[in-house]
């Protein structure tokens, strides 16, 4: 089975890559790799810091490597908190600050629009290739639901009456920004 390390230190997105490669693919982790360093995203797109990611593990372990960047882009704050997704309420920020801030700003704003956009950096054969994911949506006046991590308690994808918190990772890992870039991914990577 071939192998292939995802750059990424967060178990719930593991999860959810491997889930959605099943057994077609062997997906290591940072760990897996005893890559233990934490590897800063200065990049001001998420193009730029997937990538960084994959090229840090291709110059310091030697494996072909996939990494991914996501961002929650809302139309009436013309797309962000975007590449800064992660860190909206501040560096050392938990998702319910980043929640609980997004929640304020759009305290009074009625256009809540908004969509999740992925975008994975792949390093094959020393050439880089990117694949790109996107579900429109809309933020919620309040969190709902318990599954799923980050925004998703507040996302309400479109044509669905739940936010991916409601919906689980069934449904979610089927219909969700990351789910589509992989989904490419892997056509990519077991053509």
């Amino acid at each position: 089975m071939k192998e292939i390390v995802f750059a990424t230190n967060n178990k719930h997105k593991l999860d959810e890559v491997r889930k959605i490669a099943d057994t077609k693919l062997k997906i290591l982790s940072l760990s897996d790799i005893n890559c233990h360093e934490e590897i800063e995203e200065t990049g001001t797109t998420l193009e730029a810091n997937a990538l960084i990611k994959a090229k840090y593990v291709k110059d310091h372990y030697g494996y072909d490597c996939f990494a991914d960047d996501t961002g929650l882009e809302v139309e009436a704050l013309d797309g962000m908190p975007g590449v800064y997704s992660s860190r909206y309420a501040g560096e050392a920020c938990r998702p319910a600050d980043n929640m609980n801030k997004l929640l304020t700003v759009l305290n009074n704003i009625e256009n809540r629009k908004a969509r999740f956009r992925t975008v994975i950096a792949l390093i094959l054969n020393n050439e880089e290739h990117y694949f790109e994911g996107i579900i429109n949506g809309e933020i919620t006046r309040e969190e709902k639901g318990n599954a799923g991590f980050g925004y998703d308690p507040i996302f309400q994808p479109e044509g669905y009456s739940q936010t991916f918190a409601e919906l689980g990772d069934d449904i979610k890992n089927s219909i969700s920004h990351r789910a589509l870039a992989t989904e490419k991914l892997m056509k990519f990577l077991l053509k």
